[in-house]
This record gives C-alpha cells, sequence and structure tokens, in this order.
C-alpha cells in the first residue's frame, strides 16, 4: 500500500510528570486525516506505527491519541533530541510517514 506522508511544524513540550518524556503535537487537520485513514487499524492505546524524520534524524515510533488535546501526539526520544538540539519549547520541522 502507499504510505501516507505529512510534514509540518510543531513545538517540542515536556510532559507534567516524573518521567522527562517530550512530545509535539500533531496540527488537527493532520490528525483527523491520519484517524481516517488509520484509526480502523490502531493497534494498543489506539497508536499508529509511523516513519518519522526531525532533521537529519529518523526511526520508527508509534503516535497516540490524546483526548485532552484532541490529537495525536508524536514522543521525541533524547536521542533525537540531543541529536537535533531539541528542548522544551523548541520548534521542530516534521516529516511523518504512515504506511497503509
Amino acid at each position: 500500500m502507499t504510505p501516507a506522508r505529512f510534514s509540518f511544524t510543531a513545538d517540542v513540550w515536556r510532559h507534567d510528570g516524573a518521567a522527562a518524556w517530550f512530545f509535539v503535537c500533531l496540527p488537527e487537520a493532520i490528525a483527523d486525516d491520519i484517524d481516517e485513514q488509520f484509526g480502523h487499524r490502531a493497534a494498543g492505546f489506539g497508536s499508529v506505527r509511523v516513519e518519522v524524520t526531525i532533521g537529519a534524524t529518523s526511526w520508527l515510533t508509534s503516535i497516540f491519541p490524546d483526548t485532552k488535546r484532541g490529537t495525536y501526539v508524536l514522543p521525541v526520544k533524547k536521542a533525537v533530541r540531543v541529536a537535533e538540539h531539541l528542548a522544551d519549547g523548541s520548534t521542530a520541522q516534521v516529516v511523518l510517514v504512515a504506511v497503509r
């Protein structure tokens, strides 16, 4: 099947809690499109498998629906944040590919 490719800019934010998890929120229009195309195939916790590129760094991960924010959130692991010089409040240019 043809992969679905999305590009967007988003701010990195730190989850409020004991763990140091960092995320970006997908724009609502992109989240709606992903939900329409892939929501019926979602895995645990409603996750959708994706390949992500930020800067020169690419990795496989999942996006997760966040009902509080009304969109999907993308976890940004420490290795990516270090490699791409991202911190809480940084802006990231994201390319996300979901395979049907």
